[in-house]
């Protein structure tokens, strides 16, 4: 039984090597901005907990469907961080991360990360061959906040040499707590590794819904 991974996040996937998982990784192709677009048209403006969870799920269930033979579970995970009620995604932009920094210095923020979990295993349904995994569709999910309080004496030169490696662009919020954005953070309130984009505790919780040990998917 193994935990495949619907994301290309370094962060996650070394995470999840820490806790003694090596998944296999099977990056969705969900177009993020079409699916909120899309939920939004719907049903109205999403928070910032029902869109990390829209996300996650949509990861999942899209590698999940796609996938011939798998046998375990499907993990998509998705993260936001929130400041004064404004969602802030990646910055993708210098300047953008800056002006973010900018904002974020010496303030205190909410840092979200969905979690949906797909049950693949293979099973015998009544009178059959075994079901594709890409038939799957047994799924559980959840959302982890953790409150980030940023020092207030960040310089204007830390945060442009910081931007300047390339590091704040492509993380939700412009910044990490596991690398080089580590000692511009003063507090943490709440599940460190919500923080890098993946609870653990919270990954426990929808593997024991499922019947499943986390210690069951250790395989290093």
């Amino acid at each position: 039984m193994r935990l495949y991974l619907a994301s290309t996040s370094p962060a996650r996937l070394a995470l999840l090597r820490a806790a003694g998982i090596e998944p296999v990784v099977l990056p969705s192709s969900v177009d993020e901005d079409a699916a909120v677009a899309a939920a939004e048209r719907a049903g109205g403006p999403l928070s910032p907990h029902d869109m990390v969870l829209l996300l996650a799920r949509a990861k999942a269930e899209a590698v999940a469907s796609v996938t011939p033979d798998l046998d375990g579970f499907v993990l998509g995970g998705d993260s936001a961080f929130e400041l004064d009620g404004a969602v802030f995604g990646k910055p993708h932009l210098p300047e953008v991360a800056r002006e973010r920094w900018l904002a974020q210095r010496g303030r205190t923020g909410l840092l979200h990360s969905g979690h949906w979990l797909v049950d693949a295993r293979s099973r015998q349904p009544e009178g059959g061959a075994p079901a594709r995994s890409g038939q799957a569709s047994r799924g559980t999910g959840a959302v982890a906040t953790a409150s980030v309080t940023f020092a207030a004496d960040i310089t204007d030169h830390e945060i442009d040499a910081y931007i300047a490696t390339g590091e704040p662009l492509e993380v939700a919020g412009a910044f990490t707590i596991d690398s080089l954005g580590g000692p511009f953070i003063e507090r943490i309130d709440g599940d460190p590794s919500t923080v890098v984009g993946l609870s653990l505790p919270t990954l426990r919780g929808l593997l024991r819904r499922a019947g499943v040990a986390l210690p069951d998917l250790w395989n290093r």
